[in-house]
């Protein structure tokens, strides 16, 4: 069986908020029976957008995660909804809202916060991934069409191609830990939930970038070498996609004719150590 299932990619999304605004322009004072009733203008978001900073000036990398409805291969909301929620064959998961008319709990049912209450219409409302117009012969909801960087697709295939999808291209799902198993997938996501190590690396005796200098990172316990960089003509570098809060490690930088320089590195979260001179 062929489900549709969104794609977004972390690293192209610069929270310009075009996929939420498309969102509203498609259901704000818009019915589409049986899928939902209108939107209300303010205070509701189908497609939220988190934020987060890494690092420590001037090394910063900001993300941004959209976070639309998961229709979730087992949808925490449809087991507790009693029939008010629903999955289509084609994956999508819908609010019936006509049964679920006087039901503020099921806001509650959605561990990632992502099904919203509509005080004047009575009822529990979430992204669609615009089923009327996919049903209609679109090839995709309003959020992908507006998407200006690429950041969102869609793809309809079956579960042995989603698997292949996923390995070629790295995708994973946003706090797996719920057990949902959600459909809606990431490109990039260690740019929300990891952390890197960055800074610099400087020539104290000829006051000059050092360029090309080999970065390798090991665990302290260990030695086990876990990441390796090279510095650019800035003398900049950056370890990426590691392990929050994972323990002490060794931070070595290596230059041609300058002493080995080792630092300390506790790794609790994204770390700028600022400038090694050699």
């Amino acid at each position: 069986m062929r489900k549709w299932t969104l794609i977004i990619d972390v690293a192209l999304c610069h929270d310009c908020n075009n996929c939420f605004l498309a969102c509203k322009d498609e259901y704000w004072e818009n019915d589409y029976p049986p899928y939902s009733v209108a939107q209300p203008r303010h205070g509701q978001r189908w497609i939220d957008i988190d934020r987060k900073e890494r690092g420590q000036y001037p090394v910063v990398d900001v993300a941004y995660l959209p976070k639309p409805c998961m229709h979730c291969h087992d949808p925490a909301c449809v087991r507790g909804a009693n029939g008010a929620v629903y999955q289509r064959d084609d994956g999508i998961v819908l609010i019936d809202p006509e049964k679920a008319k006087g039901q503020p709990g099921i806001t509650n049912l959605c561990p990632y916060g992502l099904i919203w209450w509509n005080e004047e219409g009575q009822v529990a409302q979430k992204c669609t991934l615009c089923a009327h117009l996919l049903d209609g012969g679109w090839g995709q909801p309003r959020c992908v069409q507006a998407c200006p960087t690429g950041a969102m697709r869609i793809v309809c295939v079956d579960e042995a191609e989603m698997q292949q999808l996923a390995q070629d291209e790295k995708l994973e799902t946003y706090l797996p830990e719920y057990e949902t198993r959600p459909r809606t997938r990431y490109k990039n996501l260690y740019r929300f939930t990891r952390c890197f190590v960055g800074g610099s690396v400087a020539l104290k005796d000829v006051d000059e970038c050092a360029q090309g200098a080999q970065i390798t990172l090991r665990v302290s316990a260990s030695g086990k070498t876990i990441g390796h960089a090279v510095t650019n003509n800035y003398g900049d570098f950056r370890i990426d996609d590691l392990e929050p809060n994972s323990g002490e490690y060794i931070l070595e930088v290596e230059y041609p004719e300058y002493p080995k320089k080792e630092i300390r590195v506790d790794l609790k979260d994204s770390v700028n150590v600022g400038v090694l001179l050699l």
